[in-house]
This record gives C-alpha cells, sequence and structure tokens, in this order.
C-alpha cells in the first residue's frame, strides 16, 4: 500500500465556518456501516462542536460519521486501521476507479469467503479499498473485527439485496474529503504541536468495555486498553492548554470522570445496535467530555 506523506497543515487565517453542501448536491454521509459510529449520536454531539474553526482534527476516525456531518474545509482525518486510511484515500483520490472496483463484487456467501480470505497486502490499494467496502456492505452487522494474526473474521451477513456500490454516496464523500490530510498513525503520533486556539478535535477512541465481553475494540491486532486511555487523558489536557476546543466520547465506565476529572462530563444515552443477540440492543449511557462551555 502507499504511503501518504504527512503534510499537515498550520493555519495562518482566522477560524471560519464549516463547509456548507452546495444545494441539489449528494450529501456526504458515512460509506462505511462501522461499530460505535456516532451518526446517531450527532443530535446530541452538535451541541459542543464550536461553530468556527481553523482546522478540524479527528484521530479516531472509522465511519466518519461526525467529520461528514461538519464537513470542515481544512482536516487531519486518522486511524491506526492500515485498511481503512487506504479506503478512505482511495475514495478521496480515485472514485471513479473504486466504483468501478467495485461493480466486479456481487452479494453471495461463498463469494463473500473467498474474498474474505484475500490477503489485503497482495491488492494495488483500489483493490483493498474496494474489498473493504464489498466486505463492510456483505458482512454481519457492517463489523470491522480482526483475529490475533490480523485476519478479517466477520461471517457473512443476512441481507435480503445490500447496497454493494452506492455511487453517489462515493463521489459525495470524495468531494468532502478533498481538503483533508489522511494518516495512518497512532493518535499520540500525531503533530499535535501544529494545533491551538481556533482548532477543534474530536476524538472517538475505542471504549473502555463495560464488562469483560462488551469490548469491540479488535480493530486491529492490538487492543486499545489502559495504558493507552490514560496517554489519551494526557494529551486531552495538553490540547486543553494549548487552546484546543476538545470533545471526546467514551464509554459510561466509572473511571471517566476519574481520568477527565476538572472537564464538563455529560452522560448520554445511545442506541446499541451491535450486539448480536437482538434483545440485549437498547439504550446505555454513555459519557461525552468537553472543554466547551
Amino acid at each position: 500500500m502507499t504511503k501518504e506523506a504527512s503534510t499537515v497543515p498550520i493555519p495562518t487565517t482566522a477560524p471560519v465556518a464549516p463547509r456548507l453542501r452546495l444545494r441539489g448536491s449528494a450529501e456526504a454521509e458515512p460509506f462505511l456501516k462501522w461499530a460505535g459510529g456516532k451518526r446517531g449520536l450527532l443530535n446530541r454531539l452538535k451541541d459542543y462542536f464550536p461553530k468556527r474553526y481553523r482546522t478540524y482534527c479527528e484521530p479516531f476516525l472509522g465511519g466518519g460519521a461526525v467529520f461528514f456531518h461538519l464537513m470542515p474545509s481544512n482536516a487531519i482525518l486518522s486511524d491506526l486501521n492500515t485498511e481503512l486510511i487506504t479506503t478512505y484515500r482511495v475514495v478521496r483520490d480515485k472514485p471513479a476507479e473504486l466504483i468501478a472496483a467495485l461493480s466486479r463484487h456481487y452479494y453471495d456467501k461463498e463469494y463473500y469467503y473467498q474474498v474474505r480470505k484475500i490477503n489485503p497486502k497482495d491488492l494495488p490499494d483500489t483493490e483493498v479499498a474496494a474489498r473493504m467496502i464489498y466486505l463492510n456492505r456483505a458482512g454481519f452487522n457492517g463489523l470491522y473485527r480482526v483475529n490475533k494474526k490480523g485476519e478479517f473474521n466477520v461471517p457473512f451477513g443476512r441481507y435480503t439485496n445490500p447496497t454493494i456500490v452506492d455511487t453517489s454516496r462515493i463521489m459525495a464523500c470524495s468531494d468532502a474529503l478533498r481538503g483533508a490530510v489522511l494518516e495512518n498513525l497512532p493518535f499520540d503520533d500525531l503533530p499535535w504541536d501544529t494545533l491551538g486556539k481556533g482548532d477543534f478535535v474530536y476524538f472517538d477512541p475505542p471504549y473502555i468495555p463495560l464488562s469483560k465481553t462488551s469490548s469491540f475494540t479488535a480493530y486491529q491486532e492490538k487492543g486499545f486498553g489502559e495504558e493507552e486511555q490514560l496517554k489519551l487523558a494526557d494529551l486531552f489536557r495538553r490540547l486543553d492548554s494549548q487552546g484546543v476546543s476538545l470533545v471526546l466520547s467514551n464509554s459510561g465506565h466509572e473511571s471517566i470522570p476519574k481520568l477527565y476529572k476538572g472537564f464538563r462530563i455529560i452522560e448520554v444515552p445511545m442506541l446499541r445496535m451491535i450486539n448480536s443477540k437482538a434483545g440485549k440492543r437498547g439504550a446505555i449511557n454513555e459519557y461525552l467530555v468537553t472543554n466547551q462551555s
């Protein structure tokens, strides 16, 4: 997979409002289903987002619901999932080629498992992106999960007629991503020193599990444990001291108020839809942490 050089824009102008969608244009919405995605929480989250900012940064990109909602003109987006960032880069830079590659995929159980077996490291970037979107659309509940070997292991989903190729959405997302720098880095390796007053960061890390069986952090071989949560809380305080506007989502775990003591903490209900048993899906409480009033 190709690497993209880090060219993080250093803000030199006054904060501006997020880019407006053109009337009549297709609305950019997430092109991937994603466990823990924030589409269902946007109505609560947006009340804590600054109205104007220079650069938007999201180090745990996932499905990108907040980014596509805000449509910022300048953005630094990152995720540790290499396939995910490769897919975003292809959506941004080669949408027509991606649509053509996706068009060769079809919804069939045997075919799904054949595609799942392919090592993405053996594919060109456009095919990596097409494979990821296909598996996301045809796999169970739109999950992304890998085993300890880093192999995608989500089973086939049971749908009536899933949309594999959503041309208008891919093109709208490609347009939305034009002003975004896409990085494949650990959250603490991003160039945080370049951000300051007038910039905005949204953190949506893998959540602290509420029980031993509730963790959905296996997006790659390495998990996101206590040490990473502590580093993230330290970074949150550091950026606050730099004047950056901050919003963070995490589970309703009892440790969150301790980790983020001194900041505004709001308890919000969130609909959980990823449990394999429908009877155990429903509203759970999450925490929203912010330095905004």
